[in-house]
C-alpha cells in the first residue's frame, strides 16, 4: 500500500480554480485547507497589483514560509492539509516537499481562453489578468502530478480527482 498522503498541493496558473477545487477537496476529505495567496508578503501583493511579475527571488521566501508553516507541520503531526498554490516550477514544488511520498501534487489545467475569462471575471483579487501570460511562460507542468482539466464544474473536477487518486491507490482518507 502506498504511503498515506498527508499534503495535497493543488497547482496551476491564476484562474485555474486552485482555491475553489482545494476548498471542495477539503470539504470532501475533512482535511485542512490553506491558500498560498494568504502567505504572500505585502511587497509581493503590491508588486502583483501593479502588474509586475514576481521573480524567483520574490517567491522563495514565500515558498519557504509555506513549507515551514503549512506543509512541514502537517507532515510532522500527521494532520493532512490541502494547499492551493501556483507553484509554477519544479524547483518551487521541491521547496514545498514534492518528492516526499506523503506529498502529492494535483495540477489544474484548461484552455488558456477559459482561464483568461475566469481571471478577467473575478473581483477582489490582487492578481491582474495581464500577469497570466508571465505565469504561463514560467509554468513547468509538474512531473508525477495528477493533471486534471478544469473545464467542467468544480464539483465534477473534484469527483475526478478523488476517483483518480483512488485508482492510483493514493490514500486520501477522510480525516478523523
Amino acid at each position: 500500500m502506498a504511503e498515506p498522503c498527508r499534503a495535497l498541493i493543488v497547482t496551476g496558473v491564476a484562474g485555474s480554480g486552485k482555491s475553489t477545487v482545494g476548498r471542495l477537496l477539503a470539504e470532501r476529505t475533512g482535511w485542512t485547507f490553506r491558500d498560498a495567496d494568504d502567505y504572500h508578503s505585502p511587497e509581493n501583493v503590491e508588486k502583483m497589483r501593479a502588474g509586475i511579475p514576481l521573480t524567483d527571488e520574490d517567491r522563495m521566501p514565500w515558498l519557504d514560509a509555506l513549507r515551514r508553516e503549512v506543509v512541514a507541520p502537517s507532515l510532522e503531526r500527521g494532520e493532512p492539509v490541502i494547499l492551493a498554490c501556483s507553484a509554477l516550477k519544479a524547483a518551487y514544488l521541491k521547496v514545498l516537499g514534492a518528492g516526499d511520498p506523503r506529498v502529492r501534487v494535483v495540477h489544474l489545467t484548461a484552455d488558456l481562453r477559459l482561464i483568461r475569462e475566469r481571471v478577467e471575471r473575478r473581483t477582489g483579487h490582487f492578481m491582474p489578468a495581464e500577469l497570466l501570460e508571465s505565469q504561463v511562460a514560467a509554468l513547468e507542468v509538474p512531473r508525477d502530478a495528477l493533471v486534471v482539466d478544469v473545464a467542467d464544474p468544480p464539483e465534477r473536477v473534484v469527483d475526478r480527482i478523488m476517483a483518480s487518486l483512488a485508482e492510483l491507490r493514493i490514500p486520501v482518507q477522510r480525516s478523523p
